[in-house]
């Protein structure tokens, strides 16, 4: 009996020395938690019992490594003088401690002590910081700094963007070092807009930490550099669709409108505008050099200007550009105006040709040229233009519906046509008897100048001749005179 007892007694006594150790060795482990700047963390105070399991007398102590931020005892709480009340607060319930607004020096080992038993918490800090404030005009470069705050030793870290569509986004440089990463991105565009992620990994420490960050591009909606065609005296609306509405941007910022006819030529500026921080969008007119209009009735977040009847000369560069905080950003519209004309103008009389000419206003793309043909025509009355000429010309003697195109790629991009009409039979034969008489006539005055010049001829030739019987009569006459005065 005494022999069982005993037995008991060492079976206890190895268990209690088991618990002991397994309580001294959690006790004795280090809780890893990531925090981020600017948000909130909470370190548990692990393994304490709830309030109503606690004695009276109970000690329970937060430090920051060997320095009291806050304590309990006897129910009564001591927080460290200077520290800052809003930013450290411990809960009633299970003692765990929140750190509210974390900054960077926050970063450190964070002990919970209650009687013997402790638990410790190393924290990490991490501080993404996004140029501009994530606010980023179109085609601009972010660069993104990352901040690290940890307990020795500093862990070795790596980084991995996925942009607001998920994709991974490889920075143009990354410049390390074991606190701070510094990455350029490349230039942005109005679709990436939204939420981006930034994924910081480390094997050593065991960090797979995901630090969300948002990214706003103010741009346009259409491609940076548009060609338009329109045909002469036609109606034309240019229009810049802009994204602000889509993206939230929640601030005010300016623009205008302007107009050049060549890339040398001195700009006019149509109009400007303005968007508040409500998305509120107002235009007002500015030059009188083009006649223009502002439609009163136009889609959201769109900029537009209508040429109601657009002429030859209306053609060139339209410009609509963005203002913020001074960066600016610009979206070009070319546009190309065509125009026909016949020479000579009229009906098209039988045996007569005329000759129609197609012109552009501006330099065509590679791929683009011009096209003469005659609707429901052969082959033959099919005319293309050469690369980079912005003028072709045709002589045709067929009467019908002649159309010419702006083709690029294989698609007709404009078509004008022209209708040359047959001149009336009458008109025919009056144009064959006055091509007849013109001619007789001419042969009659031909007939008329070469006896004319035939009789003048003769005409010269009698007074030469008479000319020279005076004198013949002059000098015989003198010779008688002579003799008769002898005698």
């Amino acid at each position: 009996m005494e022999s069982c007892s005993t037995g008991v007694n060492c079976m206890l006594a190895v268990f209690l020395v088991l618990h002991l150790g397994l309580t001294s060795s959690m006790a004795q482990q280090i809780e890893q938690q990531i925090g981020i700047a600017g948000q909130e963390v909470t370190l548990p105070c692990t393994g304490i019992p709830s309030d109503s399991s606690l004695s009276p007398h109970t000690v329970v102590t937060w430090m920051y490594s060997d320095t009291v931020i806050w304590r309990m005892e006897n129910n009564n709480h001591w927080r460290k003088p200077g520290a800052v009340s809003d930013q450290f607060q411990v809960t009633s319930t299970n003692k765990e401690l929140k750190v509210r607004n974390l900054v960077l020096s926050n970063a450190g080992i964070y002990t919970c002590k209650y009687g013997s038993y402790k638990a410790r918490t190393s924290l990490h800090v991490f501080k993404l910081t996004v140029s501009l404030d994530g606010h980023f005009l179109q085609n601009e470069v972010p660069e993104l700094t990352l901040m690290h705050n940890s307990p020795d030793p500093k862990p070795a870290l790596s980084i991995t963007l996925f942009n607001s569509n998920n994709n991974v986004v490889t920075p143009e440089t990354e410049n390390k070092s074991p606190q701070k990463h510094i990455l350029n991105l490349k230039k942005l565009e109005p679709t990436d807009s939204g939420t981006w992620v930034c994924n910081v990994h480390s094997d050593s420490s065991l960090i797979n930490q995901n630090i969300s960050f948002v990214m706003k591009v103010l741009g346009f909606q259409d491609p940076a550099m548009e060609r338009k065609y329109a045909t002469a005296d036609s109606t034309v609306i240019l229009s810049w669709h802009l994204n602000f509405q889509k993206i939230k941007w929640n601030k005010g910022f300016t623009g205008q409108v302007n107009w050049k006819q060549q890339e040398s030529a001195k700009a006019h500026e149509l109009l400007d505008f303005n968007v508040t921080a409500l998305g509120e969008q107002h235009e007002t007119r500015k030059s009188s050099h083009l006649l223009f209009e502002i439609p009163e009735r136009t889609p959201k977040s769109t900029i537009q200007v209508k040429l109601p009847k657009v002429h030859f000369n209306h053609s060139g560069q339209y410009q609509c550009q963005l203002a913020y905080k001074g960066r600016h950003v610009q979206s070009n519209i070319e546009l190309v105006v065509m125009k026909v004309s016949a020479n000579p103008v009229g009906p098209l009389s039988r045996g007569v040709k005329m000759t129609l000419i197609c012109e552009v206003s501006g330099p065509l793309p590679p791929k683009a040229h011009l096209r003469w043909e005659r609707v429901n025509g052969t082959q033959m009355d099919i005319k293309n233009s050469k690369q980079h000429e912005v003028k072709l010309e045709v002589n045709i003697s067929a009467a019908g519906l002649w159309s010419c195109h702006l083709i690029e790629d294989n698609d007709r991009k404009i078509s004008l046509h022209y209708h040359v009409e047959e001149a009336p039979v009458w008109i025919n034969y009056v144009v064959t008897g006055a091509s007849i008489g013109g001619s007789v006539l001419v042969f009659a005055l031909l007939c008329l100048c070469i006896i004319s010049g035939i009789s003048w001829q003769r005409r010269r030739q009698r007074a030469k001749r008479m000319a020279q019987a005076r004198q013949y009569l002059l000098e015989n006459k003198t010779c008688q005179c002579q003799h008769w005065l002898k005698k």
